[in-house]
């Protein structure tokens, strides 16, 4: 049986090793009964009456204000949406998925209460070897490595490819750096299925393309230095781990040019500052008249991560008391709005409104010590006028970000019903 794939509005970037054929399951009785599950499952009336009061309702001595972008964006939505489509379609099909859908364990949950089943990280190849012809395997919004892609195919499965646009966006350019022989530098998390599955692509069709991951401004430093003047190949090779470069990459050959990605959920300053480094490292080592010949950039960030940012800085010129992070706590891009919410004030990155245990006492993700932890806080305590802040990365579903209103509001003594009533 030959591998079958999701009709979908982007072209598929993958080579399977076995020919595929379009399936367009999309259909308006399908995405009817499909959009009216996900709403009964993500959808928020208050934060939507919320946001059409200009993102700011006030109840008493207590405000809550919100980013004006935050939460699903459009290829979280497509994916949640043909993950849905393939449970109906494929009723009496097993059908599987690679991870995670998207980094929310919320989303995860009501998929695996659905009946799919997670092939978890780690695990891909071995249990993918397991499957059938007659089995389904959905993609994940962050898209899979080119060897796991042509596996699935082998195996005869029928695929549901949710891959993010962005995501191939950037696949196009790495494969185009890779046929004009320029080494793909990837600003991004290594280890992120994202960041992976860019890799795979990043080395051409044909093996012979490289690349380098790069996560810090002190990683991308260190290159530059080996640009501008060469250095120890072997300790080179041993600050970045294997699964940061290609395999045979070697610096005094694969440096002379390159050309600049990114995973697309990364803190867009920070990608800015290491293309500018990386330009300048450049320009000194051949001069002006090179530059052309041996970099290329092209702006990767996708454009709903940079919408949260930018909205992110734009709540943050407002007097807040406490900024609340609402998503999942392996989400590349919203860890990067805590990063730049703890800058200014008091931040908590939760899961969910749950960890707002009292006033006081706050469960959340510390993005340095990479773990979860309790934190007491006097802000939302007393009867002083409080404003909290809220905003949630692009995998973060509306009916969570209403849990934390209630739950603010409740915490500083102010029900549903008087919340309601502010809201009419």
């Amino acid at each position: 049986m030959a591998a079958l794939s999701f009709f979908s509005p982007f072209p598929r970037m993958s080579a399977p090793a076995a020919p595929t054929r379009r399936v367009n399951v999309r259909t308006p009785e399908v995405m009817e009964r499909v959009q009216a599950q996900v709403e009964t499952h993500y959808r928020s009336q208050i934060v939507e009456r919320i946001r059409a009061r200009g993102s700011e309702v006030t109840v008493g001595n207590t405000t809550i204000r919100l980013a004006r972008d935050f939460g699903f964006c459009y290829g979280v939505e497509r994916a949640i949406d043909l993950a849905y489509a393939a449970r109906k379609v494929f009723a009496d099909k097993r059908v599987f998925l690679l991870g995670e859908i998207i980094h929310n364990q919320e989303v995860n949950r009501q998929l695996t209460e659905m009946g799919i089943v997670s092939i978890p990280v780690g695990h891909h190849e071995e249990e993918v070897s397991k499957l059938t012809a007659e089995d389904v395997v959905i993609v994940p919004a962050f898209g899979a490595e080119t060897n796991l892609m042509k596996l699935i195919s082998s195996r005869g499965c029928i695929i549901v490819d949710t891959t993010c646009g962005d995501v191939m966006s950037v696949w196009k350019r790495v494969r185009q750096y890779a046929k004009t022989s320029f080494t793909s530098i990837i600003h991004g998390k290594a280890e992120h299925e994202e960041t992976r599955a860019t890799s795979s692509r990043a080395v051409g069709d044909d093996g012979s393309g490289h690349f380098l991951v790069i996560l810090t401004l002190a990683d991308v430093d260190y290159v530059c230095d080996y640009i501008r003047q060469g250095g120890d190949k072997d300790a080179f090779l041993k600050r970045f781990p294997a699964e940061s470069h290609s395999v045979g990459f070697d610096p005094d050959l694969h440096l002379i040019r390159v050309g600049v990605a990114n995973q697309t959920t990364m803190l867009k300053s920070e990608t800015e500052e290491i293309q500018r480094r990386l330009k300048q490292a450049i320009l000194d080592r051949d001069g002006p008249d090179a530059e052309k010949q041996n970099f290329q950039v092209f702006d990767t960030i996708c454009g709903a991560t940079q919408e949260r940012q930018d909205s992110l800085f734009g709540l943050l010129k407002h007097p807040l008391d406490v900024l609340l992070v609402v998503g999942g706590y392996n989400s590349s891009n919203t860890t990067h709005l805590v990063e730049i919410g703890e800058q200014q004030l008091p931040t908590f990155f939760i899961r969910t409104a749950d960890c707002l245990k009292s006033l006081e006492q706050i469960v959340h993700f510390d993005l340095h010590l990479k773990a979860e932890k309790e934190s007491y806080s006097t802000k939302l305590a007393g009867n002083d006028p409080v404003t909290v802040g809220i905003t949630a990365g692009a995998s973060c579903p509306n009916n969570l970000i209403e849990d934390t209103v209630l739950r603010v509001f409740q915490l500083r003594g102010i029900d549903e019903a008087a919340l309601q009533a502010a809201l009419t």
